[in-house]
C-alpha cells in the first residue's frame, strides 16, 4: 500500500467523528493520516439527526449550511402514548442560531465531511486495517495488517464500539448492556405520521422514535425484546400498529433500509492515555432515544482537533491535551445519565406507574421551565458552558 511511514496524527477510523476531526486538523494545516479498514463509507441512513450544538461547532469547518440545506428543520418534538401528547418539546427558543432538529442521513452527513477534508488537501486511506499499537516517549507506533509501520506523535481512536485503540491503550470501558435489541428502519409511510416533527412514543413494549427524513422517507427507532436480523415490512409495520397512532393509523408502504443492533450505556475510564485519545463511540455508548450519539462524537472531534493543533502547530505545552478529558468525559457521563433515563421511563411496564407517569408529564407539559429544560438538553446546548444559564 506504500503508506507514509511519519505523520503528526494516526485517526483510526473514518466515520463522522474521524472525517470531522481530520478534516480540522488538515485545515489547521497538521499532517494527519486516516484510516479506515472498511472498503468504502457509510451507505446507509443510520445516525440521521444533528442537534444545534453540532450546527453551532461545525461552523468552524464551514459545513453547518451545507448540511442544512440537504436536511430537513424540525422544530419542534412531541413525547406521546399512543395519539396522547403526553409533553412538548419546542426546540425554537433554543439561544442558538440552529433552533432545531436537523433531520439528515448519515451517508449524506460523511459525504459533506468528506469533501471538506479533501478540500483541506486530506483524504481517507482504505482499506486499511490497524493490527496493533504502541507507544513510547516520543510517539507512538501503528502496525498494519499488512505488516507496514507509522509513526505519529498521537493516535486517535475514533474506531467505533469495540476500538482496538481503546484496546491497545488499556483504557476501560465502563458500563453494561441493554436487555433488548433496537430496531432501526427507513420507511415510505402514509397515515399519521409527522413531517416537521420527532415523535417520541412510550409503551409497555418500549420506546419508539418516529420522525422524517428527506425524500419522504421516516425513520423509525424501535426497542423489542429480540429484533430479526432484517426487520422487514410486517415486523415494522406490527410495531406501528401496537405502539403508535390509532385515530389515523400510520401504514408502512415500503421498506428502504432496516437494521437491528444491541445497545450499550458506556463511557471510556480515561479518553487519553499518554500519547493515545479516544472520540465518539471509541469513547461512549448509548441508547440512541435522544439521538445524541454521533453529535457528542461530533463534538469530541472538533474540541481535540483545536487542542492538538495547539500543541503541534502553535508549539503550546503537552498539558493542554489533559483538558480534553476533563471537558468531554463528564459531557458523555451526563448524555449517558440523560438517555438511560429517558429509556428506563419510557419503557414502564407497570400500569399503575404508567398511569402515574402519564399523569406527571401532562402536569409538567403546563410549564414553560420543563419545555426549555428538555429542549436543552436534548439539543446538547445544555452542555455548553456558554449556554448553561
Amino acid at each position: 500500500m506504500n503508506l507514509p511511514t511519519h505523520t503528526d496524527v494516526l485517526v483510526v477510523g473514518a466515520g463522522p467523528v474521524g472525517l470531522a476531526l481530520t478534516a480540522s486538523l488538515a485545515a489547521k494545516g497538521v499532517s494527519t493520516m486516516l484510516i479506515d479498514r472498511q472498503a468504502e463509507g457509510a451507505n446507509t441512513s443510520r445516525a440521521a439527526v444533528v442537534h444545534a450544538r453540532t450546527l453551532e461547532v461545525l461552523t468552524e469547518l464551514d459545513v453547518t449550511e451545507k448540511l442544512v440545506a440537504r436536511g430537513i428543520v424540525v422544530p419542534h418534538a412531541t413525547i406521546r402514548e399512543r395519539d396522547r401528547v403526553l409533553l412538548h418539546v419546542d426546540f425554537g427558543d433554543l439561544p442558538t442560531e440552529y433552533p432545531f432538529a436537523l433531520l439528515i442521513p448519515q451517508d449524506v452527513t460523511e459525504r459533506i465531511l468528506l469533501e471538506r477534508l479533501v478540500g483541506a488537501g486530506g483524504r481517507v486511506t482504505r482499506p486499511c486495517e490497524l493490527t496493533a499499537l504502541s507507544q513510547d516517549a516520543d510517539g507512538v507506533t501503528a502496525t498494519m495488517a499488512t505488516g507496514e509501520r507509522i509513526r505519529a506523535r498521537y493516535a486517535v481512536g475514533a474506531d467505533g464500539m469495540h476500538s482496538l485503540v481503546r484496546d491497545q491503550a488499556g483504557i476501560a470501558f465502563r458500563g453494561d448492556t441493554y436487555p433488548q435489541s433496537f430496531v432501526l428502519a427507513d420507511a415510505y409511510l402514509s397515515g399519521d405520521v409527522p413531517d416537521a416533527e420527532i415523535r417520541l412514543y412510550f409503551s409497555p413494549e418500549g420506546v419508539t422514535v418516529l420522525a422524517p427524513l428527506p425524500g419522504g422517507r421516516h425513520r423509525i427507532v424501535a426497542t423489542v425484546d429480540e429484533a430479526p436480523p432484517a426487520p422487514g415490512h410486517s415486523h415494522v409495520q406490527g410495531l406501528l400498529n401496537t405502539r403508535g397512532p390509532q385515530a389515523r393509523p400510520a401504514t408502512v408502504d415500503e421498506i428502504v433500509w432496516s437494521s437491528r443492533f444491541r445497545v450499550h450505556h458506556r463511557v471510556a475510564q480515561r479518553y487519553r492515555a499518554g500519547r493515545m485519545f479516544l472520540a465518539g463511540d471509541a469513547a461512549h455508548v448509548h441508547s440512541p432515544a435522544g439521538g445524541q450519539g454521533m453529535n457528542t462524537g461530533l463534538q469530541d472531534a472538533l474540541n481535540l482537533a483545536s487542542k492538538l493543533a495547539a500543541v503541534i502547530r502553535d508549539g503550546a505545552d503537552e498539558i493542554v491535551l489533559d483538558a480534553y478529558e476533563t471537558e468531554r468525559l463528564p459531557v458523555a457521563e451526563e448524555v449517558v445519565s440523560f438517555t438511560d433515563k429517558m429509556t428506563r421511563v419510557a419503557t414502564v411496564d407497570n400500569p399503575v406507574l404508567r398511569a402515574g407517569r402519564n399523569t406527571a408529564l401532562r402536569a409538567l407539559d403546563w410549564i414553560p421551565a420543563v419545555h426549555r429544560k428538555l429542549a436543552m438538553n436534548l439539543s446538547e446546548l445544555a452542555l455548553d458552558p456558554q449556554h448553561d444559564r
